[in-house]
């Protein structure tokens, strides 16, 4: 199916969606917006990775900074933080340079590497996007971490660009739907900037029985 360009979702919200599918929602559909300290440092940190007047060759590799990506087959838009040219004869040519090259994104996080795989899904869809944009083949990308300031290597194996697959069709029907996901609270809400436009722990408990429990008779909150 290709995607007609003003249904093209956000990229990054490929992110959000395998951390926390509520929290996407909110951002997506709703339009909601919170800034946090986390928040506030991740912007710092992609600041100079979203530079896209920074153009660099060192020697073999090209690096471009801020590069618009989409695909029609997948259905979204974005950019990646950076993405690095390698000449190889078995490249593709890029406008205004000479030889062939193969792309390899560049995924930049505040943080440190995570269990979860959203980091890894959204780097895999820019490839998928590379790959479609320039007609070549993108086996491997990175991740760099700011914490321990190293790069993590991704395989884009056939497994991952499956959940890839998955989870935008899943994100596009309830983005046409307009569906807000209820909230599954767990540790990694209390770091979530949209924490108090969420209210997991109100909208986490079983009945409204268990809400007024938690209230004294004059409407404030009291202790249980």
């Amino acid at each position: 199916m290709i995607c007609p360009e003003e249904d093209l979702l956000q990229l990054s919200g490929l992110q959000h969606f395998a951390f926390c599918r509520r929290q996407w929602a909110l951002i997506q559909i709703e339009q909601q917006w919170q800034e946090n300290l986390r928040t506030v440092e991740g912007e710092l940190f992609h600041r100079r990775a979203h530079d896209e007047q920074q153009r660099e060759l060192r020697g073999n590799t090209l690096i471009l900074r801020g590069l618009p990506v989409f695909s029609r087959t997948l259905g979204v838009s974005g950019k990646c933080d950076v993405v690095e040219f390698h000449a190889d004869p078995g490249g593709v040519p890029l406008q205004g340079e000479e030889g062939l090259w193969l792309p390899f994104p560049v995924e930049y996080k505040r943080g440190a590497p995570k269990a979860h795989d959203a980091d890894r899904l959204q780097l895999c869809a820019q490839a998928m996007c590379l790959e479609e944009m320039l007609c070549c083949a993108v086996p491997e990308g990175a991740l760099f971490y700011g914490e321990t300031r190293r790069r993590t290597a991704i395989l884009f194996t056939d497994e991952l660009r499956e959940q890839v697959r998955a989870m935008l069709e899943e994100m596009r029907q309830l983005f046409r739907r307009g569906h807000t996901p209820k909230v599954r609270p767990s540790k990694s809400c209390n770091a979530c900037s949209l924490k108090e436009l969420c209210l997991p722990a109100l909208l986490g408990r079983r009945s409204a029985q268990d809400y007024l429990c938690c209230r004294s008779p004059h409407g404030e909150r009291g202790l249980k």
